[in-house]
């Protein structure tokens, strides 16, 4: 996965982490998260808080 891949990360972060507060996620955790998926493959630098905060919604969305 790449950061642009963004609802494959939203579905394995619910995998990874289902008990997770996705509504006052801190980007920081959010950003460690990714990269700490087993499928991630992309260059931990190249996010930025409009990749984080779409990410966080498409959790949120997957989430419902």
């Amino acid at each position: 996965m790449k950061w642009a891949d963004i609802q494959d990360i939203a579905i394995a972060l619910e995998e990874a982490h289902p008990d997770a507060d996705t509504i006052n996620l801190r980007f920081t955790d959010l950003h460690r998260w990714v990269c700490a998926l087993p499928d991630f493959d992309d260059d931990p630098a190249k996010s930025n808080e409009k990749i984080l905060e779409a990410i966080q919604m498409a959790w949120i969305d997957e989430r419902d």
